[in-house]
Order: C-alpha cells, then sequence, then structure tokens
C-alpha cells in the first residue's frame, strides 16, 4: 500500500471516527446548531417584520382567530392552559433537542424573552422531543431562562407543522398574526418592536 492512500484511510478513519463520536453522543446537534448559528447572524433567515405588519393591515377583517384550546405541562410539573394567557401577546415555538436550526435560534429566544415586558408577552416553548426530560435537560445545561413545555393530549390543528421550528405569534386579541417556518433571530429590535405592537 503506497503512503498516500494509507494517509488517506488514516484521516478518512479518524474523521469518521469524530462524526460517529458526535452522532452516538448527540453532540451533533449542538455542533450543527452552532454553526447555523453563522447563518443566523447574516440575517438571511429572518422575517420581514415591515411586511408582516403591512399584511395585517391590509387584510385587518380577515385575521385568523387562534384556538386557545391547547393544555401544556411545564419543566416543573404544572399544567398550564392557553386560556390563561388570552389578552396577552402569545409567542409560540415549536422545537426538539435533536433539530439543529432549533438549537442554533434558542440563544436569540432567550434573549428576546429577557428583554420583554412578561406581563404583556408570554413565551410558549414546546417541545416535540419523545422524552420531554430531555428537552428539560437541554435547557437547564444552557441556563435558558424562558419555560419548556409539552403538549398534554393533541396540539390544535391550526399549530400542526411539518417543520420545525416553527414559530406562532398571536395578538392580544386573540388573531394568529404570524407563522414562520425555519430558524430566525428573534433578538432583532424590529422584532421585538413588532411583539410590543400587538
Amino acid at each position: 500500500m503506497n503512503k498516500k492512500l494509507k494517509k488517506n484511510l488514516i484521516e478518512y478513519g479518524i474523521f469518521g471516527v469524530i462524526i460517529l463520536g458526535l452522532y452516538i453522543s448527540g453532540l451533533h446537534t449542538e455542533v450543527i446548531g452552532f454553526a447555523q448559528r453563522g447563518l443566523l447572524a447574516t440575517g438571511a433567515m429572518n422575517p420581514d417584520v415591515a411586511q408582516v405588519e403591512k399584511e395585517l393591515t391590509a387584510v385587518d377583517n380577515l385575521v385568523t382567530k387562534a384556538d386557545f384550546n391547547m393544555t401544556l405541562i411545564n419543566s416543573k410539573g404544572e399544567k398550564v392552559t392557553m386560556e390563561q394567557y388570552r389578552g396577552k401577546v402569545i409567542f409560540i415555538n415549536i422545537w426538539a433537542t435533536w433539530c439543529p436550526p432549533c438549537v442554533a435560534e434558542m440563544p436569540s429566544i432567550n434573549a428576546m424573552y429577557n428583554d420583554i415586558d412578561k406581563d404583556k408577552i408570554e413565551v410558549l416553548m414546546i417541545s416535540f422531543d419523545q422524552k420531554f426530560e430531555k428537552a428539560i435537560q437541554f435547557k437547564d445545561r444552557k441556563n435558558f431562562d424562558f419555560e419548556v413545555h409539552k403538549v398534554i393530549g393533541r396540539l390544535p390543528q391550526m399549530y400542526n407543522t411539518n417543520s420545525i421550528p416553527t414559530t406562532y405569534i398571536i395578538d392580544s386579541k386573540g388573531n394568529l398574526v404570524f407563522t414562520h417556518q425555519g430558524m430566525a433571530d428573534y433578538n432583532r429590535q424590529d422584532f421585538k418592536d413588532f411583539l410590543k405592537s400587538l
């Protein structure tokens, strides 16, 4: 076997072991999420909030009423219902620990959460992890300040999605005014101003 082929086989072997190690340990999600956070920094994935506001103004009488028929449990084991947040702006994010784009946007959601008026805006981080304990451990390990939730029973049809992360926003009048599939930077000033305006 020539030296070049032997060197290539060793390099590919080492690379394969690293990839396998990341996958087995579950760290591959965080590594990919970290790389995707760089993409988020470009702003290319962010929804155009000005366009959303323009559309809401243009079709004010064609809004979709939100479905408040959802019961959740939080990391402390407390049952909460969406109904108890009626009258507040509700930011709903559907995510999972195994989803790299979800992991990528989490720091921006946490920063946004720490910069909003929690008396007027509720953040519901709904985990799609099969084992809710994984979501709780992830939140604790990352020292995120927001609460994590899982759905008890069925997720209302209007929040069913084939793509995660997906974010929904319900205004204080109970209208679904925003849906975004994919990751985004939610700690932008224009987005926080948009939330305040609702």
